[in-house]
């Protein structure tokens, strides 16, 4: 019960993902940024977001980069969901 008080009070999770996507775009205040943190201690399901986002975030950069060329087969897809499901209990 006090999880979904806090969660609530502090930051909703469809506000917590917009910030996550601000945060990479380095436009995010103190205040939304402790907010934010606050958040992803007591939200499992937006540490796996933030998770995913962290990873494609970095693919993306890579290839616009175009340091390296990144092809991604079904064995590491298949791994990727695997420890996306691991962390969120599933």
């Amino acid at each position: 019960m006090l999880k979904k008080f806090i969660h609530i009070l502090f930051l909703p999770c469809s506000e917590a993902t917009l910030l996550m996507e601000k945060r990479n775009a380095n436009s995010i205040s103190p205040k939304e940024d402790w907010k934010l943190s606050m958040h992803l201690k007591i939200c499992k399901w937006c540490r796996a977001y933030k998770e995913k986002l962290e990873i494609l975030d970095d693919i993306l950069k890579r290839k616009l980069s175009r340091e390296e060329k990144i092809e991604i087969n079904d064995s590491e897809i298949q791994s990727f969901k695997d420890k996306i499901f691991k962390n969120l209990d599933i």
